[in-house]
């Protein structure tokens, strides 16, 4: 059962959860300063869409798997995956960014660094150990040249 709720949109729901309570909960009078924090958090949240848009289309033209549990039948490294070897990841922490800034809530930018070490920990690392098992020399040289974020 854990398995199926132990995935990266449920943490990054959870954490975009608690950045919208942060400034209905405690009211610190910080905020990020309005329009330009709306138009900043709506670039990087729609960036981050795009990351995971573009991910998803490149994964499934090599017919291959996107649920972080389970082993690839492809290496993908074409599209966006020749610029970051974790687009979808990459782009779960633009959202949380861009909703941190967007429902203007400054105490919650710790989510970001604490949500980006969970994502690593439980998906990163592991889908990394899989690819690396299955794929061994073509896996090596993937990440000389491609780096695991930006």
């Amino acid at each position: 059962m854990l398995k199926y709720i132990d995935l990266p949109p449920v943490w990054l729901l959870l954490a975009c959860i608690a950045a919208w309570a942060q400034p209905r909960l405690i009211d610190a009078g910080l905020s990020f300063g309005g329009v330009w924090a709306d138009f900043a958090g709506g670039l990087l949240v729609g960036g981050g869409v795009l990351l995971m848009l573009l991910a998803v289309y490149e994964m499934r033209q090599y017919r291959t798997t996107i649920m972080p549990h389970r082993e690839a039948d492809q290496m993908v490294t074409s599209g966006i995956f020749s610029r970051s070897r974790n687009p979808i990841y990459l782009g779960d922490v633009l959202v949380l960014a861009g909703v941190v800034l967007t429902v203007d809530a400054p105490l919650a930018l710790p989510l970001i660094p604490i949500f980006l070490w969970i994502i690593e920990r439980r998906f990163v690392i592991p889908e990394e150990n899989r690819l690396r098992r299955k794929f061994r020399a073509d896996f090596a040289r993937y990440c000389q040249k491609t780096r695991r974020w930006l």
